[in-house]
């Protein structure tokens, strides 16, 4: 493969390994740098590739939050990460008999109605709030929706697990986000055990954007670490923009 192009696609990884650590949403950069790049491969092939990538950048960024922040594991993140795994394989079957296309008006308005609430209300996410009395049933109940969208769909995916765990959980932004990267390695694994067996991963090209995203992840974990809930508001704030443009373009055009 030409070293130009494993260059470009190196550097896609290391920006979306980067937004990604933050507020999710990475996929956004990659998936299209390897459709530039592999404009013959088949869809399933190339989300195969961006995924062993990001997996790799999710779990090194949740392994450096874990070092430093404290979160709600068998309380939230455990029985999310499980309703999300078995829920994300109903949706990938859900494909072969529901059009997508059905989907993207109201995943759009959804966004719009995330991105719309965390402008108006500043101080959501900001500080740490209290679980609510029946953690568990809310845990399911998010993990099994969300991944049930990710599986069958998947745009926006971070987004709405960071807001789902700031407004059901009462996490600040810098925590959801942490919840967020536990349950997408979780759910990248998973996608991984259909993609590899059936050939459908660009190996050379996943190996070096993996390394490439690695980076990307740790540079983003740093700063949020280091910035805390405000600056991951922000960036989160700026990669639901991009979703609802990205959405409404596939929708509307």
């Amino acid at each position: 493969m030409d070293f130009g192009l494993l260059a470009l696609l190196g550097m896609a990884a290391l920006l979306a390994g980067f937004v990604d650590a933050v507020a999710g949403g990475g996929g956004m950069i990659q998936v299209p740098a390897l459709l530039g790049v592999f404009p013959s491969e088949s869809p399933a092939t190339l989300f195969g590739t961006n995924k062993g990538a990001s997996v790799f950048g999710s779990a090194s960024a949740a392994w450096r939050y874990g070092l430093r922040i404290s979160i709600p594991w068998t309380q939230v993140v455990i029985p999310t990460t499980f309703a999300a795994l078995f829920a994300g394989y109903g949706g990938a079957a859900a494909v072969s008999w529901l059009p997508v296309s059905i989907l993207r008006p109201l995943v759009l308005g959804l966004l719009l109605g995330v991105f719309a609430y965390t402008v108006a209300k500043p101080d959501f996410g900001r500080a740490h709030g209290t679980m609510p009395r029946r953690p568990l049933r809310r845990a399911l109940l998010i993990g099994g929706g969300i991944g049930f969208y990710d599986g069958f769909f998947g745009p926006g995916t971070g987004s709405f697990l960071i807001f789902a765990f700031i407004r059901g959980f009462g996490l600040d932004f810098l925590r959801a986000s942490v919840c967020a990267k536990v349950v997408n390695v979780a759910t990248n694994i998973a996608a991984l055990s259909f993609f590899i067996p059936h050939g459908r991963i660009i190996w050379i090209a996943a190996a070096s954007m993996a390394v490439c995203n690695v980076v990307g992840a740790l540079l983003g974990s740093r700063m949020a670490l280091r910035h805390g809930p405000v600056f991951v508001r922000a960036v989160f704030l700026l990669v639901t923009a991009l979703l609802i443009a990205k959405v409404g373009f596939d929708t509307l055009g």
